[in-house]
């Protein structure tokens, strides 16, 4: 015996690996699909058809690239499939698919060449990793941190007074133009209280209430305010006192946008 099964062996042996087969990737946790030699949809298991929307039936016989894949990465995804169709797979490829509701799922793919007991290439299988979470989460976060920069600048260059102080009343927001005014560079005002240093005597108490009552989430609108500045003058302003909450809602401090 060479070790080769005989011909009618092979083809039942084949056709009992490949029901098994088909009932790992229906039952798979990861997406996984394919295609024939044309790029239609011949393979769609039940994960794919969840994250996606569109059920096997939908899906089947469908071209893949031009239906399910992101516009933008159309030409490229169907450059992998033909070269998995040549026998070059590739691993790991960042691909977006749209899904029924028209939302875009992120995965990372394996596509690999399909094919039969001769040997022939007959399609292209791709298994997947759902990474949506991960991207979006890391999206929405680099979005954040851009608006928080784009924030931050604004605050920073602002044409009006801008101040604030964490829950302890010491000062941590403190701009270029409220460093203008009062003469105090931010180094010299951060971290100081702010009611005790920079608001003139009489009407600390008053100011302590407003800020008191701010850090209960009750601001207050066109408060008549005087800053001490380093040459000791007086400044006066007109103040809006808002409530500084963080990404939870949590109240972490005030903030005074002034008008000199």
């Amino acid at each position: 015996m060479n070790g080769e099964l005989p011909s009618n062996d092979k083809s039942n042996f084949c056709i009992a690996n490949g029901f098994e087969l088909c009932k790992s990737f229906n039952s798979a946790n990861g997406p996984i699909f394919g295609i024939d030699t044309s790029g239609n949809v011949n393979e769609w298991n039940h994960k794919t058809a969840e994250i996606t929307g569109y059920s096997q039936e939908e899906a089947f016989n469908k071209p893949l690239v031009d239906t399910f894949i992101e516009p933008k990465l159309r030409d490229t995804f169907r450059n992998i499939l033909i070269m998995a169709l040549k026998g070059e797979e590739t691993n790991n490829y960042e691909l977006e698919m749209e899904s029924k509701s028209k939302e875009v799922i992120y995965m990372l793919v394996n596509a690999k060449t399909r094919r039969d007991v001769d040997n022939n290439v007959t399609g292209v299988v791709g298994i997947a990793q759902d990474v949506t979470e991960v991207v979006t989460s890391y999206k929405k976060d680099k979005d954040v941190g851009a608006m928080a920069h784009e924030l931050r600048q604004l605050i920073e260059t602002a044409n009006a007074p801008i101040f604030g102080i964490d829950v302890h009343g010491n000062v941590n927001e403190w701009n270029d133009k409220t460093a203008e005014i009062t003469g105090f560079a931010k180094d010299e005002a951060f971290d100081k209280p702010l009611v005790s240093t920079f608001i003139v005597p009489s009407l600390r108490r008053s100011v302590h209430e407003v800020l008191d009552n701010a850090l209960k989430g009750c601001g207050v609108s066109n408060y008549e305010l005087e800053f001490r500045t380093k040459s000791k003058e007086v400044r006066y302003l007109l103040v809006n006192a808002t409530t500084r909450r963080d990404a939870e809602n949590n109240i972490v401090g005030v903030v005074g946008v002034a008008q000199d």
